[in-house]
């Protein structure tokens, strides 16, 4: 990413880290596959975080990102999937955010493992409360219909993360918005639920 300002990276990575809470196995093939074909350049320093870019990261990545697409169209499958992500996505988050801002100090690299890591597990927040809900109906058309949802935007906004710094802001910007919001209404629907009033 030479040639960019900080605040253009640090808004591509704060996308792709909000959507790894979604999607992390696409976001992995996706970072990996840009730094492959020079889209995001290689971390000078970092070298362990290169391995993004290896076919064999790559054909992982990839293979999990079909088996995540299949499983979470199915309902109790989604919610265990989502179970163990909330370990792996986070931390997936935290390494993407690290090889994209590809900070050279120390203490800048904790920042960055932290707010990466955060940002993923806001999203994967946001996921899997939203989706819990849904994958309660007992039709299995609604969790098909909103799992398609996540996948088109997740594609359509790694697209255009990747294609445009400028655009990534503005993803960065609604992405967070948004998962802020779903949160709030999440808490206020287990707050009612429990019998207790909405703040």
């Amino acid at each position: 990413m030479t040639g960019m300002s900080a605040v253009e990276i640090i808004s591509i990575a704060a996308s792709i880290c909000l959507l790894a809470g979604w999607r992390l196995y696409l976001c992995i093939f996706a970072v990996g596959l840009g730094m492959r074909l020079g889209w995001i350049a290689m971390p000078g320093h970092l070298q362990s975080l290169d391995a993004l870019a290896s076919y064999w990261v790559l054909g992982i990545a990839g293979a999990g990102a079909i088996v995540e697409f299949f499983a979470d169209k199915i309902s109790w499958l989604d919610s265990a999937w989502d179970m163990v992500h909330t370990l792996v996505r986070p931390v997936g988050g935290a390494l993407l955010a690290l090889a994209i801002v590809d900070a050279g100090n120390p203490v800048w690299q904790i920042v960055i493992l932290l707010l990466g890591g955060g940002a993923t597990l806001l999203g994967h927040g946001a996921k899997a409360g939203t989706r819990a809900l849904v994958n309660t109906s007992p039709e299995p058309v609604s969790n098909i219909v909103v799992s398609s949802g996540e996948d088109v935007v997740t594609g359509g906004a790694l697209i255009a993360t990747l294609a445009s710094p400028m655009a990534a802001g503005i993803i960065a910007i609604a992405l967070l918005a948004s998962t802020i919001l779903i949160l709030v209404w999440l808490r206020r629907l287990l707050r009612s639920g429990s019998g207790r009033p909405a703040s």
